[in-house]
């Protein structure tokens, strides 16, 4: 399918969820609608592939990224916007401002949150930290204990939006840095198992916060040929509460999500779009009078 022609407003291609009942009170009297945009592996990419491109061409770009995003925001008013890593590294604009730029953008659209891919660190734990003035989002990550280094306190393990009346949880992972990242570049930064971090992360945000929908920004990569290796496919497997996985790091491009049933039998949407700030995902929620949820999920080419 030509991913140019895969814009669509339809659920034909969606994945749907039937997520079970939802103690939100007052929400009952009428249906909500919450819309998820998402990105992933931007690596810096400002500017529309040249026409000439063998793979991408004249695809992609920060200003169409910000009309559609305005478009669907128009649609839809509750409507949040996340990253799931690697914002940094891969044409000169970070060379030469070392990701001032694309904090700075991606405050301008309106950015929620994100979570911190290995790219992330390529000038740096320093220069990750001097750029932090330019984000106007929050950096989240429950499994990079940066206790001993000077980001401490400066990326949260999960953050709560209040949404139309529903509370929308959304916790970060982060891969596995050692053998990715030079050391030097990480410091004391340590690394936690992904899949307990994300047990605590989704308990916490349910049983303490009260979260209707819980979202997971990870970097983990969504699968791989080793069983062995943490990815988006198995954490999704692993978790009770969590409703939404939004992948990076494989640079995945998936139509449609994936869905996955957890430990509580119950489905979990996987989505990721590629990279390069090419496609930006798409997955809506909605609660019927009943309290029931349903999610669906489409990639919109850029």
């Amino acid at each position: 399918m030509n991913r140019r022609n895969f814009i669509t407003k339809t659920t034909a291609s969606s994945a749907l969820l039937g997520l079970g009942g939802l103690s939100m009170g007052s929400c009952s009297s009428r249906q909500r609608h919450i819309t998820i945009l998402h990105t992933n592996d931007v690596h810096s990419h400002i500017e529309p592939f040249p026409k000439s491109h063998s793979d991408y061409p004249d695809l992609g770009g920060v200003a169409r990224r910000a009309a559609l995003v305005r478009r669907i925001r128009e649609e839809n008013p509750n409507t949040l916007l996340f990253d799931a890593g690697d914002i940094f590294q891969g044409t000169p604009y970070f060379n030469f401002y070392g990701g001032e730029l694309e904090f700075k953008l991606m405050s301008l659209l309106r950015y929620d949150a994100a979570t911190i891919g290995n790219h992330d660190f390529d000038n740096g734990i320093e220069g990750l930290f001097t750029q932090l003035p330019n984000a106007r989002f929050q950096l989240l990550s429950s499994n990079y204990d940066f206790s001993n280094t000077l980001m401490d306190g400066l990326v949260k393990p999960f953050s709560v939006y209040a949404v139309d009346g529903i509370n929308v949880g959304v916790y970060g992972l982060g891969i596995k840095l050692e053998g990715l990242v030079n050391q030097k570049h990480y410091k004391e930064t340590l690394y936690l198992d992904p899949y307990e971090t994300a047990l605590d992360s989704e308990r916490i945000l349910k049983e303490d916060e009260h979260c209707d929908l819980i979202v997971c920004l990870s970097h983990l990569g969504y699968k791989y040929k080793n069983e062995n290796r943490p990815s988006d496919v198995k954490l999704a497997a692993s978790t009770r509460h969590t409703d939404l996985v939004i992948g990076g790091h494989t640079h995945t491009f998936l139509e449609k999500p994936t869905v996955v049933k957890n430990r509580s039998d119950k489905e979990v949407l996987v989505n990721q779009v590629g990279c390069f700030g090419i496609n930006l995902g798409r997955v809506d929620f909605y609660w019927d009078a009943a309290r029931n949820k349903n999610g669906n999920g489409v990639t919109l080419t850029i």
